[in-house]
């Protein structure tokens, strides 16, 4: 049993809390109807996810053995077989679908987001990580489809923003966890993905930084937008901003000072500044729209 949990890793499923982003930007939080809707997309998208991580390991096992930390992957040690892990991705994705059919509205759309990211993630998997930038892209645009899907489960409406800052941020987390490749790649010879070789630390270190400074000034830019300051009656969304850059600083001071940037999940999970950083921001956020 130990051996498929860590197959379907709901340690990652904490990814699909985007999918909450609309609904607490939208200040929507105390709203039973939508939370509950978001709820049945946030376990929707975490079967699909685990439907994706078992066709990933089935598709990098050959790799994964030759790898120091991935050989430990269930498929790759033997601990899961290949015929089983073909059975639990069908059944994590059957538990996808089915969950959905609790949606009372927009369920036919937020079905067609989600087969639609399952579909582009098994074609990520088969070929398209294997191409530079383009990789990173489709993760981050996976992101953007679990705030879509939140926000069309919910009947929110969402703003230009809300999708620029989560493809922004998702990009440069995915760059910064290229650059963990790329510093094993220079350690061992031997690229750890077939795409690794097109990255180097420049190339790496400079998209971080590009990534880093366009989701702050994007951020900045929505919180005294017009439209926001609006919809929230306050000026004042904008000292959360401080939160950000720290937040931003920290996981930059993480990956090129440490080099420990290779799982953002873990990352969020164990290190306790970060997690104070987005407890604060979180907090600052909420106090400001929902009780100022």
């Amino acid at each position: 049993m130990k051996a498929y949990l860590r197959l379907i890793r709901p340690k990652h499923w904490m990814k699909n809390t985007f999918v909450f982003l609309p609904i607490f930007f939208s200040g929507l939080v105390f709203n039973s109807q939508a939370m509950f809707a978001a709820l049945i997309v946030f376990v929707s998208f975490s079967f699909a996810a685990s439907s994706i991580y078992c066709f990933n390991d089935l598709v990098d096992v050959e790799a994964d053995r030759r790898h120091p930390v991935k050989c430990q992957r269930p498929v790759a040690s033997g601990a899961v077989g290949v015929g089983q892990a073909y059975a639990l991705m069908g059944l994590m994705f059957a538990l996808s679908m089915l969950v959905l059919l609790l949606l009372p509205t927009n369920r036919l759309p937020v079905y067609g987001i989600i087969l639609f990211y399952w579909l582009l993630n098994l074609s990520y998997c088969k070929w398209l990580k294997n191409y530079a930038i383009v990789d990173v892209c489709v993760v981050a645009f996976g992101f953007v489809l679990r705030i879509l899907a939140g926000g069309m489960a919910a009947a929110v409406m969402l703003t230009n923003w809300i999708v620029l800052m989560t493809f922004l941020l998702t990009l440069f987390l995915s760059f910064a966890k290229r650059r963990d490749d790329v510093l094993r790649m220079q350690e061992t010879g031997e690229p750890p993905r077939r795409n690794t070789s097109r990255y180097n630390l420049t190339f790496i270190n400079q998209a971080i930084t590009i990534t880093a400074s366009v989701t702050l000034v994007c951020y900045i830019m929505y919180t005294v937008s017009p439209q926001v300051t609006a919809r929230f009656h306050t000026q004042h969304l904008y000292l959360t901003s401080v939160f950000v850059l720290v937040g931003l600083l920290r996981y930059i001071q993480i990956a090129v000072v440490d080099n420990k940037s290779g799982d953002p999940t873990k990352v969020i999970l164990r290190d306790r500044f970060t997690q104070l950083v987005v407890l604060m921001w979180g907090l600052s956020f909420a106090v400001i729209i929902y009780f100022l």
